[in-house]
C-alpha cells in the first residue's frame, strides 16, 4: 500500500513539473537573440527601437519594443506591461492588417518564447502585471443583448465617430498613432482583419483596455465620460461580432461572375433593387507592386461584383467599402483625408479579344501582343461630376485615352455608410471590333479589377490596389430544347422497348405453333 501511495505521490509531483513546464515556458536570451537578429531586425532594428530598413516603407510602422507600449494585451488598461502570453500571440499570430506576419509556421513554439523574453528585455520589463482585464460574468450573445450594444455603440457617437454608425470604420475625424503615423478605424464588419482576433472575449479586451498607441480609447477607464460597466461592454462586444459580413465575403471556389440574362431594361442605377437578386462574387483587392509609384498600406482590401445582361448590353456593379467619399474641395472630405485629397475610383480590365486557349494579357494592364480595355470611373470633385473613361493598354508605360462614348460605355456611383456602388454599362458589341472586346454569352471572359481610395496617401495612377485575373460568364439563356430533346429520346427508347417486346412476344407464339 505504501508502495502505490508513493508511486501516487512520485507521479503527482512529475505531473506537477510538466504541468509547470508546459506553462511557464521560460525563454533564452541568447537564442532569442540569435532568432531576432535573423527574423525581426529587417523591421523592428538591431536596437528593438523600430528603425530597421523596414521604417518609412510600411504603415503603420513596426513596434518600437523599446517604449514598451504594446497595442494588444490583456493587463489592466492603466499597466504598461504585457503579459508574456499577449506578447507570445502577436510572435505566433501576427497582427492582420499590418506588416507583422505570423511567425508559428517557421518557429517552434520554445523559439517563440526564446524571443518572448529577448523581446521584452529591450524595455526592461522585470515584474508581471498586477492588473489583468476584469471579464466579469460574460454574457451570453442574443437578440436583447444586441439591441443593447447597439444602442450603447451609437450612444453619443461613443464608437460612431470613429467607426460609423454601420461600422465600417467610415469616420468623421482624422486619426494619427503613437508616431504620428496616419490611423484609420478598423472596418468591424471584416473580422478577419481585427488585429487582436474577432473572439468575443479579445473584443471584450479590446473595448476594456483600449488600443495602446492609437485614438482607441479604454472604456473600462472610471475617469472617462463614456465609461461603460462590464456587462455594458459584453453587449456592445456582442453587437460587434453581430456587425460581421456573411454574404459578401471571399469564396474560394466563386472566382467566375455569373451574368444572368435579364427581359427588358437593366439596371443601371447602383441603388436598384434587382440588383439583389444578382449572385454576387468578391475578390481580394492587393497593394500594386509593378509599375512605378508603388504603395504598401492599401485601405481597400475587397471588392464585390454582380453582373445582368441582355439581348443589347451589359451591366455590372461593384462595390467596395471605402472610409472615406473623397471629393477633392468638399470641406468634409478635406478634413478627413491626407494630403492631397485625389479621387476615389474604380476600375474594369478586359482583353480585347477572348483568349481562344489559356494565354491571357499580362494581369498588371496587357502587353505588347495582348492588349487589354480599362473602364475606369472616378467619383468626381466639388465643381466636377463623376466622370468614366475608356482606354486600351499594352502595359503600364503604353496607355491609349479613348473616348468612352464611341463605345457607349456609362457609368454611376452612389455613396452610403462607408460603401461606394458603381454600375458601368456598355453594348455587347460595338463598331470598333479591333479595339473593343465583344461580348459573347457562354464564353469564359477574362476580367479584373481596380480600386482607389483619393484619402489615402495619395492613391492615383499606379498607386491603387488590384485583382489578378478572374472570369466574366454571361450565361447562356436556358430553353425548352433540352427538355424536349431528353422527352423525345425517352419516347424514341420506350417505343423501341415496346417494337422489341412484342417482336418477341410474336416470335415465341410462331414457335409454338410450330
Amino acid at each position: 500500500m505504501r508502495q502505490i501511495n508513493l508511486f501516487k505521490l512520485v507521479l503527482f509531483v512529475a505531473l506537477l513539473l510538466v504541468v509547470g513546464i508546459t506553462f511557464a515556458k521560460p525563454g533564452d536570451l541568447d537564442r532569442g537573440k540569435e532568432i531576432y537578429d535573423k527574423r525581426c531586425t529587417w523591421c523592428h532594428g538591431d536596437e528593438g527601437d523600430g528603425l530597421g530598413a523596414a521604417e518609412g516603407y510600411v504603415n503603420p510602422p513596426p513596434r518600437d519594443f523599446t517604449s514598451g507600449n504594446y497595442k494588444i494585451k490583456s493587463s489592466g488598461f492603466d499597466e504598461m506591461v504585457p503579459n508574456d502570453d499577449d506578447v507570445y500571440r502577436m510572435i505566433r499570430d501576427g497582427m492582420p492588417g499590418t506588416s507583422m506576419p505570423g511567425w508559428s509556421s517557421l518557429l517552434s513554439e520554445q523559439d517563440m518564447w526564446d524571443l518572448v523574453a529577448y523581446v521584452k528585455m529591450f524595455a526592461e520589463f522585470e515584474e508581471a502585471p498586477e492588473q489583468q482585464v476584469d471579464y466579469g460574468t460574460p454574457v451570453a450573445s442574443s437578440a436583447e443583448s444586441i439591441a443593447k450594444g447597439k444602442e450603447l455603440f451609437e450612444d453619443g457617437d461613443r464608437c460612431v465617430e470613429c467607426h460609423g454608425k454601420t461600422g465600417k470604420g467610415d469616420a468623421i475625424k482624422g486619426l494619427k498613432g503613437d508616431a504620428s503615423e496616419r490611423t484609420w478605424p478598423r472596418n468591424l464588419t471584416k473580422p478577419w482583419t481585427y488585429v487582436g482576433s474577432h473572439d468575443p472575449k479579445d473584443i471584450f479586451a479590446r473595448i476594456s483596455i483600449g488600443i495602446p498607441g492609437t485614438e482607441m480609447p479604454s472604456f473600462a477607464d472610471p475617469k472617462s465620460k463614456k465609461m461603460l460597466s462590464i456587462e455594458e461592454r459584453w453587449h456592445v462586444a456582442n453587437y460587434v461580432v453581430s456587425l460581421a459580413k456573411t454574404q459578401r465575403v471571399v469564396d474560394a471556389e466563386n472566382t467566375v461572375i455569373q451574368a444572368d440574362i435579364l427581359e427588358g431594361d437593366l439596371p443601371d442605377s447602383p441603388d436598384d433593387e434587382r440588383w439583389e437578386q444578382m449572385m454576387p462574387t468578391t475578390f481580394f483587392l492587393v497593394p500594386q507592386i509593378i509599375g512605378k509609384e508603388r504603395l504598401f498600406r492599401p485601405s481597400n482590401d475587397t471588392i464585390t461584383v454582380r453582373a445582368v445582361y441582355n439581348d443589347k448590353a451589359i451591366a455590372m456593379l461593384m462595390e467596395w467599402d471605402d472610409r472615406t467619399k473623397s471629393i477633392p474641395g468638399d470641406e468634409r472630405a478635406e478634413k478627413i483625408a491626407d494630403k492631397p485629397i485625389q479621387e476615389d475610383g474604380v476600375a474594369v480590365q478586359l482583353p480585347i479579344e477572348i483568349p481562344d486557349k489559356m494565354v491571357k494579357p499580362y494581369f498588371g494592364m496587357g502587353d505588347a501582343t495582348h492588349p487589354v480595355n480599362i473602364w475606369h470611373w472616378k467619383s468626381g470633385t466639388k465643381d466636377m461630376a463623376e466622370t468614366v473613361a475608356m482606354a486600351n493598354s499594352r502595359g503600364f508605360e503604353d496607355i491609349e485615352a479613348r473616348d468612352a462614348t464611341e463605345s457607349g460605355l456609362q457609368a454611376k456611383g452612389s455613396y452610403h455608410d462607408g460603401t461606394w456602388r458603381v454600375v458601368m454599362v456598355r453594348p455587347l458589341t460595338t463598331a470598333d471590333p479591333e479595339n473593343d472586346l465583344q461580348f459573347i454569352e457562354g464564353r469564359f471572359i477574362p476580367i479584373a479589377f481596380a480600386a482607389w481610395d483619393g484619402s489615402n496617401n495619395s492613391e492615383k495612377g499606379s498607386r491603387h490596389t488590384m485583382t489578378t485575373w478572374y472570369w466574366l460568364q454571361l450565361k447562356p439563356a436556358t430553353s425548352a430544347m433540352p427538355i424536349i430533346m431528353a422527352l423525345l429520346i425517352v419516347g424514341l427508347f420506350a417505343g423501341i422497348l415496346f417494337w422489341w417486346a412484342r417482336s418477341a412476344a410474336a416470335n415465341k407464339a410462331v414457335g409454338g405453333d410450330s
